[in-house]
């Protein structure tokens, strides 16, 4: 096993922040650390070490299976679990976290080595691995909402339809990175893009009626997304308590175009292709209770129908930047006066 311990030198403790142990989870096959583990590794070292850590282990062994490099996280004495990688570890972490919290009382911190990073921009941790490590030292814990999928959390959003399609087939072809490769990827996209075909699904909502809907693709995010300017599904808060549901409609090429420009000056949300519901339970079931291809936090996966959807406030503990925090309270005050 690629395991370093690392013992803190005496005065290497950043002013004012206590000591802390940590353990790093490195996924080699993330975006970012795919062609440099071994550098990366010599980065999250010296740099925890450099903010003043109690003891640093790193983890980047890719010999055992995922599992078990999760489970010896949980088992460790670190008091914080480090994700170094994409969505999808960060989600992984975080469900052995929850599950193991009365026992270990651990937190999650990310350091954004995949390709979108949706968590780590959402937490305002700098996408910059040196500035992230660094940022690490002055973060303080925060709780956040988690979602549930029949039994499955996750930090981000499902996504049902159009882009779990794309996504596997992104997958199937990760490893071949020819012209020939690339060029199959991009007539697949675009065919998809032109004639996407529409999802019947029954839709529930809280105890309300249940609804027959028709479909592209259809989204229940954890907590909202937030217009602005630059702000490309990003969430403000992460602490609101709620799902938000996103249902596609129709997606011809004029709606491709309209809600591209709408995302790219911030003002997309009352798009007439889109919907946009909140509850706390949803309940999504296919024609014929069939099983349905998903994407939870960038993830591809079948699950059983029916799909059940359920927010959990405040279920897992992160390290987060202060200033995400007092801007978070502040935004709850503001909403509550309101």
């Amino acid at each position: 096993m690629d395991t370093t311990h690392l013992p803190a030198m005496p005065g290497d403790a950043a002013a004012g922040v206590s000591p802390r142990s940590f353990h790093v989870v490195l996924n080699a096959k993330a975006g970012s650390a795919e062609d440099g583990g071994e550098t990366i590794c010599a980065a999250i070292e010296s740099g925890l070490k450099a903010i003043g850590a109690a003891s640093v282990t790193i983890d980047a062994d890719r010999g055992s299976p995922f599992e078990e490099r999760i489970r010896r996280a949980i088992e460790s004495d670190a008091e914080i679990v480090v994700s170094a990688g994409g969505d999808g570890t960060a989600t992984a972490l975080a469900t052995a976290i929850i599950e193991a919290e009365a026992r270990t009382g651990k937190t999650l911190a990310v350091l954004p080595l995949g390709t979108a990073n949706l968590l780590a921009r959402d937490l305002e941790i700098p996408l910059d691995l040196d500035e992230a490590i660094a940022a690490i030292g002055l973060m303080q814990p925060r709780q956040i909402d988690v979602g549930m999928v029949n039994g499955r959390i996750f930090l981000h959003k499902v996504v049902i339809g159009f882009a779990p399609a794309v996504a596997a087939k992104r997958e199937e072809l990760r490893s071949h990175r020819d012209l020939k490769s690339i060029a199959r990827f991009l007539r697949y996209f675009l065919s998809r893009l032109a004639k996407p075909p529409h999802h019947r699904l029954s839709l529930r909502l809280d105890d309300g009626p249940q609804e027959e809907i028709k479909v592209r693709a259809l989204a229940i995010a954890n907590n909202a997304y937030d217009e602005g300017l630059g702000r490309f599904f990003s969430r403000a808060r992460l602490d609101r308590g709620h799902l938000t549901v996103y249902a596609l409609k129709h997606l011809t090429l004029s709606d491709v175009l309209r809600l591209s420009t709408g995302m790219m000056i911030g003002r997309w949300r009352k798009d007439e292709a889109l919907s946009e519901r909140e509850a706390m339970r949803v309940d999504v079931r296919t024609r014929h209770d069939k099983r349905v291809r998903v994407m939870i936090d960038g993830e591809v996966m079948k699950l059983g129908s029916p799909l059940r959807f359920e927010i959990h406030p405040g279920a897992l503990r992160v390290l987060a930047p202060l200033a995400i925090e007092a801007a978070s309270a502040t935004r709850a005050t503001s909403e509550v006066a309101a």
